[in-house]
This record gives C-alpha cells, structure tokens and sequence, in this order.
C-alpha cells in the first residue's frame, strides 16, 4: 500500500512541470495552424454551390466536458483519416479524456480517480456517429455554434489525426466502444493528467478555427464557455440543454 507521503511525493513533480507554463497544460508537439487570411483575394467560385465558403460547427457541453461536433465530409474533404469501417454518418461528435475512465465508462473507486485526475496516463479521442440534428442527438448537452471557413479544415483533421496512434496503413487504433451513441474510442498517443483535461483538448481544437481561448482560463467547462462566447471568439448559444427530474 502507497502511503500518502509517497503518492504526493511521486504526483508533486508532475504538477510542477505542469504548472510551469501553458506549453505544459497543451498537448505536445501537434502541428500548428496554417491557414493564413489572404486580404483582398478574391474567393474561389468553383463548386460555390457543393462546396460553401463556410461551415457550420458546434461545441456541445455538459456541467464539466466539453467537445466539438463537425460535418463528417467536411472532414474527410479536409483529411481526417477515419478509422476502419467506421461508416458515412451527416455529422460526427468527438471529445478527449482519460482512457480508464471512457473504457470503463466512469472511474469506480477513488484510486482510479486519484490516478486518473493526478498523474500522467494514457488517454483516447472519442468519436461517436449522428444522422441527426445536433440538439436532438445532444439533448442533454449545452450547444453553441459558429460558421468557419471551410479551408480551416485542413489544421483541424491534421490535429485530429496527430492525436491518434495509427496502424501500419495509417488508420487510428479502435481501443474500446464510445460512452454513447455507437462509437469508437481511439487510442491517443498524449498523456491526461489535471490541468491537462479535456477542455484544453477543445482549445487547441478551437485554436484550428481560428479562436483565441488562454487553455489556463478554460480548463473548466465555464471557463472555456466564457472565452468561446466572446464577439472575438464568435460561438453563439442555441440550446440550454434538458436536464433529467426524478
């Protein structure tokens, strides 16, 4: 049996590197955006009526996570590389967190909890079909929404594929069924820990649409809600979400 000495002497290192610098609480060495404003170029005509200059996202969120929901096509288009057989749904919803807690579906004891929320483990990318409207697959969920242009999907799949592990033909590795809806969870090669949760994965996703959000001052859900409805930041609020009465 650890005594608790021991336990924070072995967390204490870890939330110090952490707490050092916003470079500590991101995901490591993921590509950076690209996608550059060309000022005064006029946009491309081809395929206006295909292809829309710009596209509609959402940021679902409960009390505590937060996650994104996109066009499915839009991010093959832009070159999400799925993994095997995963189908042709209208949207998908993705998230990120501790592997053990989206495997098992919770974190049933309080040494998974203190392992899980307190020194670097393993994580996944949860990936979950939809063929419906978002608010009628997300009742339970607070939902804002944002138009981006639609050539940002290219920093947005390359960060979506850097967070994978990936097989020898390049597709990610399914390590488990999602915590809903029919999905797969995907085997991340970055490490969760607190502040590392989460809503700083949402973050760098936002950073892809072109959002400015500080992931110290949203590693809440709130905290990132703020930032996301600042007129900077653009996401606007369509649904307050239902909540259960027993």
């Amino acid at each position: 049996m650890l005594r608790p000495g021991s336990i924070v002497a072995a967390v204490l290192p870890w939330l110090m590197v952490a707490a050092m610098s916003s470079c500590g609480i991101r995901l490591p060495n993921t590509p950076a955006p690209t996608w550059r404003q060309e000022v005064g170029k006029a946009k491309p005509t081809t395929n206006a009526q295909a292809n829309p200059p710009d596209v509609l996202v959402w940021l679902i969120a409960d009390d505590l996570h937060t996650g994104m929901v996109f066009p499915y096509d839009w991010l093959l288009e832009s070159g999400f590389v799925p993994p095997s057989g995963f189908g042709s749904p209208k949207y998908v919803t993705l998230s990120w967190g501790n592997r053990t807690a989206y495997i098992e579906k919770g974190l049933h004891t309080p040494w998974k909890f203190f392992r899980a929320m307190f020194t670097p483990g393993p994580s996944v990318m949860e990936l979950i079909p939809a063929n419906w409207s978002v608010a009628e697959v997300c009742p339970h969920q607070r939902i804002w929404r944002k138009l981006v242009n639609r050539e940002r999907g290219q920093d947005l799949a390359a960060f979506l594929n850097d967070c994978s592990v990936h097989t020898t033909d390049g597709r990610p590795v399914i390590c488990g069924t999602s915590s809903w809806g029919g999905g797969v969870l995907l085997e991340s090669r970055h490490l969760y820990f607190i502040p590392r949760v989460c809503n700083v994965w949402t973050v760098q996703v936002t950073d892809t649409l072109g959002c400015h959000i500080h992931p110290w001052l949203a590693v809440t859900a709130n905290g990132l809600i703020r930032q996301a409805e600042t007129p900077a930041n653009g996401f606007e609020k369509i649904w307050p979400g239902i909540r259960d009465h027993f």
